[in-house]
């Protein structure tokens, strides 16, 4: 077999037919056992997290009770996304999300970048999720049934600022494996307890809607406006990482039952309640305290939780709603643990990682190795590195998953015209433009130390795969690069 000339490696593209199979030459597939409900709920489950429980008091003091608008816009941006996932999922219905995505449309150099890029977004926000979660988990604990973890078994070794340092971030890690044998025991059983945990938490955003509608008064929203267009551009920059999630649907596009429908139907499902959710709880919010208030130190801690408190007069609502916010990252690491683990499957399958990444558990068809695996670096890293060193690199990883999943929504259209689309994004061709422009604007807000984090991180993906992944890739077989066998 001749060798593959080095930039037909770089700019080779998967092709559609090689998506997968049992003896074929996409290898190994998951087994189908997710509804589209369950899967509306992955989507639901990795996007509400805790920045709805917080992110008011940042974005109120920006925008004044204009702050609702600024939901819209930022999910307005957040939509624009969902709609180019939900005609590249119902296209190509396999795992490993943008990856996948890029490898067919836009070839395995850039397939490798976008790896870099969700490997970071999942990897890094699963421990940076479990840092935060443990620190709600000991404040329940602690208010509830008087116990906490001393500060050595609850905060990482390593500081931050003036920071507190402990041994290790136990709970975190704690966490972390308790997701890892969810996952381990199958797909169906992960979804079936992510589902209730996603009900139980917007039951308790629902609690928060209904009390503070008993307190509501519309004068709070007068000046409605007095903020001005800066001031809700600023709130809806802060307020778009709350939607950051929604694509985590598409990571489950080979373990979904009939899939071409349920996957688009899932994500603008998934869409449609996260922004409900999120626009009811700013317009009880704000209706419920004075705009001047978000800015208060205690807001700033506990969030939504004293809004109840003052309103109520009691601890118990806020206690409630702390416990909804524990809950409500357990989800969030689930599911993002559970993305990370198939786009590696996908790669391994694909030749770009070593072929155990690629076996499936025969009895739970499911990635044991890769859960195993991406279970250990992940607790590792929440047990000893703070997340404010963290947070900031997801945001690239996210953004240029968008971008690249709207170009190939752009270059399907051109070079596969044919190929069938159950799902097509409405207003095309504005729609993949504009969603590419809008994510291009807030990668530019990002400060220089991640752009230096994630230079890193990328150039370490792509010496690996110079040195090791273009020369075990399935495309070097002329009948994979072809689409035959399958």
């Amino acid at each position: 077999m001749a060798p593959v000339p080095f930039r037909t490696q770089l700019l080779r593209r998967k092709p559609l037919a090689a998506r997968g199979g049992p003896g074929g030459p996409g290898g190994p597939e998951l087994g189908r056992s997710i509804g589209t409900f369950s899967l509306m709920m992955f989507g639901v489950g990795a996007t509400v997290g805790t920045g709805i429980f917080f992110v008011l008091q940042e974005a109120v003091p920006d925008a004044g009770p204009a702050v609702v608008v600024s939901f819209l816009v930022a999910g307005l941006a957040a939509g624009l996304s969902a709609i180019c996932y939900a005609e590249l999922a119902s296209a190509i219905p396999v795992s490993g999300s943008t990856y996948s995505y890029a490898y067919h449309a836009l070839g395995e150099l850039v397939a490798m970048v976008i790896a870099a890029c969700v490997l970071l977004e999942y990897g890094v926000s699963s421990a940076a999720v479990a840092v935060g979660w443990s620190g709600y988990f000991n404040e329940l604990t602690g208010s509830v049934l008087g116990v906490r973890l001393p500060q050595e078994l609850s905060v990482s070794p390593v500081p931050y600022e003036d920071g507190p340092t402990g041994w290790i971030n136990l709970p975190a890690v704690v966490l972390v494996l308790l997701c890892m044998l969810l996952l381990v025991r199958g797909a169906s059983e992960s979804a079936r307890v992510n589902t209730v945990m996603v009900l139980i938490k917007l039951a308790v955003l629902g609690l928060f809607v209904v009390v503070g509608f008993s307190a509501f008064e519309v004068d709070r929203f007068d000046a409605f406006w007095a903020a001005g267009a800066a001031g809700v551009s600023a709130a809806a920059a802060t307020i778009f990482f709350s939607f950051i999630g929604l694509d985590a649907v598409s990571t489950a596009g080979e373990e979904v039952r009939d899939p071409q429908r349920a996957l688009p139907r899932a994500i603008m499902g998934a869409l449609a309640v996260v922004i409900t959710v999120y626009v009811l709880v700013a317009i009880a919010g704000v209706g419920a305290q004075p705009a001047s208030e978000f800015e208060s130190p205690e807001q700033q801690e506990a969030g939504l939780s004293v809004i109840l408190q003052n309103i109520t007069g009691s601890s118990i609502p806020g206690t409630v709603l702390a416990a909804g916010a524990v809950i409500s990252i357990f989800s969030v690491t689930l599911v993002t643990l559970y993305g990370q683990t198939r786009i590696l499957f996908a790669m391994g399958r694909d030749g770009m990682l070593p072929s155990r990444f690629a076996r499936v558990n025969p009895r739970t068809l499911t990635p044991t190795y890769n859960t195993v695996v991406v279970a250990i670096v992940v607790a590792l890293v929440a047990g000893f590195v703070p997340s404010d060193y963290l947070w900031d690199t997801v945001s690239i990883g996210t953004l240029g998953a968008f971008i690249v999943v709207a170009l190939g929504v752009l270059v399907l259209r051109r070079t596969q015209p044919d190929l069938e689309r159950p799902f097509r994004v409405p207003g095309y061709p504005v729609t993949p433009v504009l969603t590419v422009v809008v994510c291009v604007y807030i990668l530019s807000g990002l400060p220089a130390v991640t752009w230096a984090i994630f230079g890193t991180w990328l150039a370490i993906v792509l010496a690996f795969y110079l040195l090791w992944g273009r020369r075990h890739a399935r495309l070097n077989d002329p009948a994979t690069a072809r689409g035959e066998g399958v």
